[in-house]
C-alpha cells in the first residue's frame, strides 16, 4: 500500500511483527479520534487504545488506554515510580513523538519515551492503536505492543 508508511509501520515491518493495518476516512469534525476509529472500523471501543503523552516528574511519558476512558495520571506516575503527572503540552508531545495529535502512535516514536499500557489490553487477543496518522490504525497483539515499546503494564485508566 504505497504512501501509507509511517515510523510505526516501518518498525513493525523491520521487526517482522504480525500486524494488520486498518484505514478509514478521518472526519476532522469528529470530537474524539479514538471513538471515531472504533465507529469507522466497527469495533468494540474498549479494544481501541489511544496514546496520550503526559509529563511525569517533568519528563515526558506515554499512557496507552482504551478510548472509552480517561488516563489516570496518578496511576501513570505510580507505574513509572514517579510522584506527579500532568498532561503534556500538545506541541511538546508532537515534537517528542514525531506524530501529530490524533495520530500519535506508541510505536516508532522519534524519541523513545517510557510507555505504560493499561492492563485491560491483556484481555484481548489483538488491540488497535494509532499507526502514526489520523485515519490509520494498527491491529497488534498486546504482547507485541508491550515488547516493542518496552512498556510497563499497569492499571492506568480512570
Amino acid at each position: 500500500m504505497a504512501g501509507r508508511g509511517t515510523p510505526a509501520t516501518a518498525l513493525l515491518d523491520k521487526q517482522r511483527v504480525a500486524h494488520t493495518l486498518h484505514s478509514y476516512e478521518h472526519d476532522p469534525r469528529h470530537e474524539s479520534y479514538g471513538l471515531e476509529a472504533a465507529e469507522a472500523l466497527g469495533l468494540v471501543p474498549g479494544r481501541v487504545f489511544k496514546t496520550l503523552v503526559a509529563e511525569v516528574d517533568g519528563k515526558l511519558a506515554v499512557g496507552v488506554v482504551p478510548v472509552t476512558v480517561q488516563l489516570d495520571l496518578k496511576g501513570l506516575a505510580a507505574a513509572l515510580k514517579g510522584k506527579k503527572a500532568k498532561m503534556a503540552v500538545v506541541a511538546d508531545a508532537e515534537r517528542a513523538t514525531g506524530y501529530v495529535a490524533g495520530g500519535i502512535s506508541p510505536l516508532g516514536q522519534k524519541k523513545r519515551l517510557p510507555v505504560v499500557v493499561d492492563e485491560s489490553a491483556l484481555q484481548f487477543e489483538t488491540v488497535f492503536c494509532s499507526a502514526g496518522r489520523r485515519g490509520l490504525e494498527v491491529e497488534i497483539t498486546p504482547a507485541e505492543l508491550v515488547r516493542l515499546t518496552g512498556a510497563v503494564v499497569a492499571s492506568i485508566s480512570a
